[in-house]
């Protein structure tokens, strides 16, 4: 049995709901003890290859915990021949885990599904230490990691709403009813409706306070959008290396760690490309299956970068075991944002980067390398060792170059200002001086030039 601190202050299972810190995995006194489940019915499973074995499964829900400070015991993939409608789990498997959480001090279990609110307070009852899923430890990482107001007010607006369907969880003090005024007939009101009640009136609070960020978020968006320069997205699964990458392509300095959601908040660069066309280059936050629905509007105040981009850069770990399914979850999300994926004509350039060449086998190298070959938006590349990204690099350069305009245009000698932006922002193919001034015979991205010749009109 693993020794710890002897000013530990263990926690109690339960635990009640507070308006003051969001946190189910706080602890002041010490990292809490955690041991990851992914139970799952055998029977259940579809026989399809884009489906995560539970192996698979169960490492990337330890992976999420990492992401939190906390001290991983290890996980365990439980089989099931059903799920029990009050404990989840059979009552073996609880026995079971009961005395694994004495043996082991086991602060927390983390089960990887969704659990309603009484399975997790009878199993919290039956194992004898705390108990969230899923969704709860997803909440917890974005409430750690959201650092702008409209990413923390969603984050907490998600929270308030998991928290109030669970406010009967291990509560002693709920049965006690408040007494009314003397003057007011009834019983009054009982605890866990006083408890609502705070809950709903915070989420009023939250929302009016979200109509104000969102607007002043529509006054910055029209703000970049006025600027010349076409953006290029980085999206992907969680962890699939795109911070490594941006950070490769750009020389920046952004968090990059083998830790799932390391990135939150989305980040942008310039950089110039080949032709010498400037782009805007951002980095977004990880894609996870089974994002929690009350996650979703959160989820997609941090993408809204992907829905406003010229180019998307699809990064996928093709080292991974899942890769195949990760790029399938990643193109649901972006179909539900409303990315085409069907119409190259129509919908926004997507070019897939095959990421981790450096830790892919020799086979699975080569057949990255003849995916690249065979298609032209497909680039296998390293983040890491830099292999491969000036590939990625001249295929943005290729697809912007290909929605350039052509434009001849003669400008007056006295209007220096617009042959100094021609010669910023556009590839002058010939330039001839007559007496009316310089002929330019260019190629400009129509974006740049429809709002440049706004200004100038």
């Amino acid at each position: 049995m693993t020794d710890r601190s002897d000013d530990r202050s263990a926690d109690q299972p339960g635990g009640g709901w507070s308006t003051e810190g969001l946190g189910y995995l706080q602890d002041e006194a010490a990292r809490q003890r955690v041991f990851v489940v992914h139970p799952y019915v055998k029977d259940s499973r579809k026989a399809d290859a884009l489906v995560r074995s539970p192996e698979a499964r169960l490492e990337e829900a330890k992976g999420l915990a990492l992401a939190i400070d906390i001290d991983l015991v290890g996980g365990e993939c439980i089989p099931l021949r059903g799920v029990r409608p009050a404990t989840y789990l059979g009552v073996g498997k609880l026995g079971d885990l009961k005395d694994f959480a004495k043996e082991e001090e086991i602060d927390l279990f983390i089960f990887d599904c969704e659990l309603s609110p009484i399975q997790q307070r009878n199993l919290e009852r039956e194992v004898g230490a705390k108990v969230i899923d899923r969704t709860a430890l997803i909440l917890e990482i974005f409430g750690n990691r959201a650092s702008t107001k409209e990413g923390e007010l969603q984050v907490e607006l998600a929270h308030l709403n998991y928290q109030r369907s669970r406010l009967v969880r291990s509560w002693t003090h709920l049965e006690r009813q408040r007494g009314g005024a003397g003057f007011m007939g009834g019983p009054g009101e009982t605890q866990i409706e006083a408890d609502r009640r705070i809950i709903a009136d915070r989420i009023t609070r939250i929302k009016r306070q979200l109509e104000t960020v969102t607007r002043t978020r529509t006054l910055h968006r029209a703000q970049r959008q006025k600027t010349p320069y076409p953006i290029v997205a980085l999206v992907g699964y969680t962890n699939a290396g795109k911070s490594t990458l941006f950070n490769m392509v750009t020389d920046a300095e952004v968090l990059a760690e083998d830790m799932l959601f390391a990135t939150l908040d989305p980040t942008m660069r310039s950089i110039d490309l080949p032709s010498g066309r400037k782009i805007i280059l951002s980095d977004t936050v990880g894609f996870v299956s089974e994002l929690p629905t009350m996650l979703v509007a959160a989820f997609r105040a941090t993408l809204e970068e992907v829905l406003e981009a010229d180019v998307i850069v699809h990064v996928r770990d093709a080292a991974h075991p899942d890769s195949e399914v990760q790029k399938k979850d990643v193109e649901e999300v972006l179909g539900d944002l409303g990315v085409d994926f069907e119409s190259d004509a129509d919908g926004t350039p997507i070019i897939e980067a095959l990421n981790k060449a450096d830790l892919l086998t020799e086979d699975m190298r080569e057949a990255a390398m003849n995916k690249a070959d065979r298609q032209d938006r497909v680039v296998a590349l390293s983040g890491l060792t830099g292999e491969g990204c000036d590939t990625l690099i001249q295929a943005i350069d290729a697809i912007l170059s290909a929605q350039d305009h052509r434009v001849e245009l003669t400008v007056p000698y006295s209007d220096g200002a617009t042959q100094a932006w021609l010669h910023a922002n556009a590839k002058i193919l010939s330039e001839k001086h007559g007496e009316d001034g310089v002929c330019y015979n260019f190629t400009v991205d129509p974006v740049a030039w429809a709002k440049f010749t706004a200004k100038t009109r």
